[in-house]
């Protein structure tokens, strides 16, 4: 996938440009949409490169892509931009050959008996906008951090704005809802304050349970090129697993799963006995909170007193977390004079570790007050920032509010008032959003997958853009029971075959990345855009297309919600002249831009909580913008890196250092938070007695349908395996190689072993990843979720593990 060698003359050119568009970047400007120049390619034609975002994880690489004859056939990191800086990881600069897998879905496919048989896609709509008409209540919607922004947009309003039903959710939910809850309960309002410029400035830098080596190396690889120039960082992984983050780190601290609550509790408690936490920024901008046990179910609690917190912290000594974590004590005091010490730069990381947690929302919010509380906030270094596992959960998730409780910007769909508001944006009639939140993401797979006459009240599920047949927990009990049901309905759009289109009643063949045009919004809130640049295989189309033929095909069958208080279809596009454009017909959606209308009518709804948006035309023009953007007095449009800081965000008023604007408590501060530590739902004991952890590896991306199909990672890493710890490997007489049996209360799976591999598990744990679609390890996790957040624990539950003789009979 690489065009010729350049010569001389034009490696010196493109230097140039390269170098010119790094001083625009550094200005602050806006670059063009193309930065290399035109390559000769090996046919003679010209290779055409153009901008777009990475397809793979949330950080938001931008790369460049080069196309010839109608196919990608280059990748380059893109050198103006600022996430990447013209880096890659292995994943990224293998990325255009997604598209190009043998086996792509290209023609819509009705289940016929054991088989599917293809079909046209007006029988396609036309059964599914019949199945709706006849039981819109019984249907939902299950969507992604990977759906474009418009994507999202157009599912949303179909969904709460068209139908007036709020059952659709992400798999976002799976990722990072704890992260979102964290954010809310400290803040008042959702995502990171700081940025990757965190990663240039900090001194110290501390992984709370995930592996950015692996799973972020563009972001880790900035902190390790500081220490090759010759800067001082301190690297701190608190973890449950040696990783090859492990590798790069001073201090390794190893926890037993779940005890990160406590050993966050000790770090207070050490700020408080030495007298180091920051009184002076807790007095000016921060309250202290708990949970109400009379309203156990409200994540926003009571308010504490400074004393009342002081004593709940009171047992948490490094003696007491010691005994709980496994840290040693003296390993929790460097932790308190680490954050003590107003000299040093602190940023904390996280992402699943934190997040797939029955008390994710608690440990979210611990670490953001151990910032709080010591003052290492508002400050280029000091942060406290989660990461995301996908291209879009931030901004096609969170911030367009595709999650069965939230709408766009920031509201809640328990709120009338926002209710109000965003029937007015979407110009439905008052009424048409419904006031309960639809079903989240267990649930709503638990309804489809339990009988309709024993309260299973979603017969009619549509799946765009993840493969839940592989990700969800407990997997026969959430989705492989519904090959026994009858009157249950599986709608896939899906680009190949899947554990979930193994079920799917209709497969609908999608577009994917750049046959389509589209928006992300990334882990550090910049939004990122990219056109169409090839066509899609067959007759696969956008998902953006489907949902918006879907709901003209109701429009045409007389379903009201369709309909706009104008009288006119909710999806209703007109061209320059004032004509409508029928964009519900394939051949003509792309006579004009729908991407750009469907986010122009977004924009309007990002301000409510100062999360404002530019005009598309600015982010054609950009690497992405950082929001909130706002427009300054010439006409351009300022992005923002450090949100409630008085240097930088245009939010902040009357030359306060530190606002937080939106606060729970209406009085512009965050909130410090005490949670206790407590026990995991499942635990270890003399039947199941292994802990196991599931997570992700480097060449592989989520579940694999997309790199799976690239052979060079593929042949890297062929399946899945069992990390084993040496001492266990010895007592279960297993060598590397050997198969074992991994098993839960749920279901098992047998699997090689891997010991001494690039992780290695503490003493009484195992870690799978879950990429391998031939072994589903998620037929072993359990359903149990955050009482907030609704996130499932994948990171813990109890397991035994037996050696599988060559019979393959376990005794």
């Amino acid at each position: 996938m690489n065009a010729r060698a350049l010569d001389r003359r034009e490696f010196i050119r493109r230097s140039a440009l390269t170098a010119a568009g790094a001083v625009i970047a550094a200005r602050g400007e806006s670059v063009g949409a193309v930065s290399l120049p035109l390559l000769q390619g090996s046919g003679g034609d010209e290779v055409v490169w153009d901008k777009a975002p990475c397809r793979f994880c949330g950080t938001g690489c931008h790369v460049q892509v080069g196309v010839q004859d109608g196919r990608v056939v280059a990748i380059a990191g893109d050198p103006l931009a600022e996430v990447n800086r013209g880096l890659l990881c292995v994943k990224g600069y293998h990325v255009g050959k997604i598209l190009y897998g043998a086996d792509r879905l290209t023609t819509p496919m009705l289940r016929r008996g054991d088989g599917h048989v293809p079909i046209t896609w007006d029988e396609a709509i036309d059964l599914i906008a019949r199945r709706i008409h006849a039981a819109p209540d019984r249907f939902a919607m299950y969507g992604s951090g990977q759906w474009t922004i418009g994507e999202g947009c157009a599912a949303n309003k179909f969904m709460k704005a068209g139908l007036g039903s709020n059952h659709i959710d992400g798999n976002p939910r799976l990722c990072m809802s704890s992260a979102v809850t964290g954010f809310l309960s400290c803040y008042g309002v959702d995502e990171p304050a700081g940025c990757y410029d965190d990663l240039d400035a900090c001194n110290v830098l501390i992984m709370w349970g995930n592996n950015p080596a692996e799973m972020h190396p563009v972001l880790f690889s900035r902190v390790i090129d500081r220490r090759a120039r010759g800067e001082e960082i301190l690297l701190i992984d608190i973890g449950t697993r040696r990783t090859r983050t492990t590798d790069h780190c001073q201090e390794y601290l190893e926890f037993r799963p779940q005890t990160d609550l406590a050993i966050a509790n000790g770090i207070a408690h050490q700020l408080l006995k030495n007298g180091s936490w920051d009184t002076d920024f807790v007095s000016k901008h921060c309250n202290f909170r708990q949970l109400d046990p009379e309203q156990p179910a409200n994540m926003y609690g009571k308010p504490m007193t400074f004393d009342e917190y002081a004593a709940a912290l009171e047992p948490y000594t490094p003696e007491y977390v010691q005994s709980l974590s496994g840290v040693p004590a003296e390993k929790i005091r460097m932790l308190g004079d680490l954050f003590g010490d107003r000299s040093r730069r602190i940023t904390s990381l996280w992402c699943m570790g934190m997040n797939q947690h029955t008390r994710g929302t608690a440990i979210n919010c611990l670490v953001h007050s151990i910032h709080l509380l010591s003052g290492h906030f508002g400050r280029p270094g000091d942060a406290p920032t989660s990461l995301t596992g996908q291209p879009s959960a931030c901004g096609t998730v969170r911030e367009v509010g595709t999650l069965s409780h939230l709408l766009p910007g920031g509201r809640t769909v328990a709120n009338e008032a926002h209710r109000r508001d965003c029937e007015d944006l979407w110009n439905v009639p008052q009424g048409r959003i419904k006031a309960a939140p639809g079903y989240h993401t267990v649930l709503m797979f638990e309804k489809f997958c339990t009988p309709s006459d024993a309260g299973g009240d979603i017969d009619t599920l549509w799946v765009q853009v993840t493969n839940p047949g592989q990700t969800l927990p407990n997997l026969h009990k959430l989705f492989n029971r519904k090959a026994d049901l009858e009157g249950k309905f599986l709608i896939v759009s899906e680009v190949y075959p899947t554990a979930t289109t193994r079920l799917a009643d209709l497969i609908l063949p999608s577009a994917m990345w750049v046959e389509k045009n589209g928006m992300y919004g990334n882990s550090e809130r910049r939004t990122q855009q990219w056109f169409k640049m090839v066509q899609p295989p067959g007759e696969a189309r956008d998902d953006c297309w489907q949902t918006i033929a879907v709901a003209h095909r109701l429009h045409e069958l007389g379903h009201e919600g369709m309909k706009g208080n104008d009288g006119e279809f909710i999806f209703t596009i007109r061209d320059e002249r004032g004509q409508i454009v029928p964009i519900w017909q394939w051949e003509r959606y792309y006579d004009v831009n729908v991407d750009r209308h469907l986010f122009e009518e977004y924009r309007r709804f990002t301000r409510y909580k100062n999360k404002d948006l530019a005009p598309y035309d600015e982010y054609v023009r950009a690497r992405g913008l950082r929001w909130p953007v706002v427009e300054q007095p010439g006409g351009t449009w300022r992005e923002t890196r450090f949100r409630f800081a008085g240097f930088d965000d245009p939010y902040v008023t009357g030359g306060a250092e530190i606002q937080f604007y939106h606060s729970v408590t209406k009085d512009d501060r965050a909130l410090v938070w005490f949670r206790p530590y407590e026990d995991p739902p499942e635990m270890p004991d003399a039947e199941y007695p292994f802990w196991l952890d599931t997570g992700r590896v480097l060449e592989h991306w989520h579940t694999g349908t997309m790199t799976g199909r690239i052979s060079e990672l593929r042949r890297a890493m062929p399946r899945a395996y069992v990390e084993l710890h040496p001492d266990d490997a010895r007592d279960l007489g297993v060598q590397r190689g050997d198969v074992v049996r991994i098993e839960s209360r749920r279901g098992h799976i047998d699997l090689p072993v891997w010991i001494n591999g690039r992780g290695s598990p503490a003493r009484g744990q195992v870690f799978v990843p879950f990429f391998d679609e031939t072994r589903l390890i998620n037929e072993v996790t359990l359903d149990a979720h955050d009482p907030f957040s609704r996130q499932p624990d994948y990171k813990k539950c109890a397991v035994r593990v037996k050696r599988v003789p060559p019979d393959g009979q376990t005794r």
